[in-house]
């Protein structure tokens, strides 16, 4: 019989989450967070009590439940944050002390969840911040769909010290939340022309910072993108070049971050066919657009102050007899023919013309995310974003970024042993995949740095993130929306730095 059958009949409309560190002291294995002392105090020492009865110690990421202890509180849960103040895990690569924090946090409002309760208080846990963010994270389901809906649990911070920094968690869960819902959505729900308007509703409430242009057809051939174009040859779906403009800076004359996200709203393969397992995942190939819109429709409601330009070439990519055929050529708008050998290697198409595109805005730096490669997934499985980039700058400034959310990238090769790969086309340029099958996601960063003159650009690679199985604890099953909170607090810092 599950927790919630149980307790079926009971009220619990409160409950109540609360942290606790492992101790170095055998005599005392377990040591209460602040706000558990207080509460400890307040029901006359039952919490520590029960929790001494209940056997082994509370481990790292793990949860228990008491009933009947408070009045307010119908149920308490008490999670394991691991040792205190741990630091900077340098092989994880992360700040071990948020990720214990975001963990222990998700599995308790995940245990609430299951226990129905409607409202829940959550301990600071010595990080407001990752607090927020391991519980909006966790309790995020996709149910838009279904007549039968789960029962909604609300969170709020316990007491008032660190309001802020919970609040901006909250922001930074809610943006990586709606890439979320952004990725899982079907693609007959999810066409070109709806994610267009789902990110222009988002930006409604800041109008007067941000202008929003849903580009046509017609726009997308006046500025000669073949690539694109070409992908879209085979939808009934019309393309859309969705372009975001955010003035968060004071001044006009500081140049802007340029994002570009990779917007298929579902992959076929094209004329060269995926195969049908998994087939429906490719809903989610606009994962890059996702992130990118997200991370932006968040900094706005951080209100970072810096310039932002978003541009996400939107389109599905089907079979038809219109479709582009494998051997075709096309030209970008920069000029340069591309011989289309793989019709299922699209991404790195409309984002060659996007990224041209990008280059007018006369950019400070400029970003793509794009789940591009199932090379990348072999690479580097779901443990981190590829980055490919030409800058030291926008390395460092995203493994700090990284570090700081937990959701991490690591950084792969741009030699020139990739480049000569899709340079030696028999029949254009370019030729749209590499000379043999190893090294996939390396030669699709060559691919589209041969559109790229600007001195500080970086290439995600997200195809290993865009689905969480079980491997991140304070995620669920499903689309994960990463790197969304690591783009956002890349934002973040450049909106702090005069460099480059």
């Amino acid at each position: 019989m599950s927790l919630a059958s149980q307790n079926r009949g009971r009220s619990l409309k409160k409950g109540l989450v609360l942290g606790v560190y492992e101790s170095s002291q055998t005599s005392d294995p377990l040591v209460l967070t602040n706000s558990a002392e207080d509460f400890n105090k307040r029901v006359q020492s039952k919490l520590i009590q029960q929790l001494s009865r209940s056997g082994c110690p509370l481990k790292k990421g793990k949860s228990r439940t008491f009933h009947g202890l408070d009045e307010e509180f119908a149920a308490v849960v008490l999670v394991g944050l691991g040792k205190p103040s741990p630091g900077i895990d340098k092989q994880e690569q992360w700040d071990e002390a948020k990720e214990n924090v975001r963990a222990a946090v998700a599995a308790g409002c995940k245990q609430m969840q299951e226990l129905e309760v409607e409202e829940v208080q959550v301990d600071p846990c010595g990080d407001p911040q990752a607090a927020a963010e391991g519980a909006l994270l966790s309790l995020y389901f996709y149910d838009e769909l279904k007549q039968k809906k789960k029962p909604k649990v609300s969170v709020s911070l316990l007491g008032s010290v660190g309001a802020d920094a919970w609040r901006k968690g909250i922001l930074l869960a809610e943006g990586q939340n709606l890439a979320r819902l952004l990725m899982e959505a079907p693609a007959n729900h999810m066409t070109p022309n709806i994610f267009a308007e789902r990110v222009q509703e988002k930006l409604k409430v800041a109008k007067d910072q941000v202008k929003v242009y849903a580009r046509s057809k017609s726009w997308i051939e006046e500025k000669k993108m073949g690539a694109f174009l070409s992908v879209t040859r085979g939808s009934e779906e019309p393309p859309v070049f969705l372009e975001i403009h955010y003035h968060g800076e004071s001044s006009d004359l500081k140049d802007p971050l340029v994002l570009v996200g990779k917007g298929i709203t579902f992959d076929s393969g094209g004329i060269s066919l995926k195969p049908s397992a998994g087939m429906d995942n490719m809903r989610a190939d606009m994962g890059g657009a996702a992130t990118i819109c997200s991370a932006i429709i968040t900094a706005v409601a951080l209100k970072l102050p810096i310039n932002i330009i978003g541009l996400t070439p939107l389109c599905e990519n089907m079979p038809s007899g219109k479709a582009t055929k494998p051997g075709d050529v096309v030209t970008a708008t920069n000029g340069k023919t591309i011989q289309v050998d793989n019709t299922d290697a699209e991404g790195r198409l409309v984002l060659a013309d996007a990224l041209c595109y990008a280059h007018t805005f006369n950019p400070r730096a400029i970003v793509n995310a794009a789940t591009l490669t199932g090379a990348m997934v072999v690479a580097l499985g779901s443990a981190a974003t590829g980055v490919f980039t030409n800058s030291d700058w926008i390395w460092t400034e995203l493994k700090e970024a990284s570090i700081a959310t937990g959701d991490r990238v690591w950084r792969m090769p741009l030699f020139q042993h990739y480049t000569k790969q899709i340079t030696e086309s028999q029949l254009a340029d370019l030729n749209n995949i590499g000379g043999s099958r190893y090294g996939g996601s390396c030669t699709a960063a060559a691919f589209l740095r041969e559109f790229v003159t600007a001195q500080h650009w970086a290439h995600l690679d997200i195809a290993g993130v865009m689905e969480n199985k079980d491997e991140v604890p304070y995620l669920g099953k499903g689309m994960a929306g990463r790197p969304t909170r690591t783009l956002v607090e890349f934002i973040a810092r450049l909106a702090k730095s005069d460099s480059p």
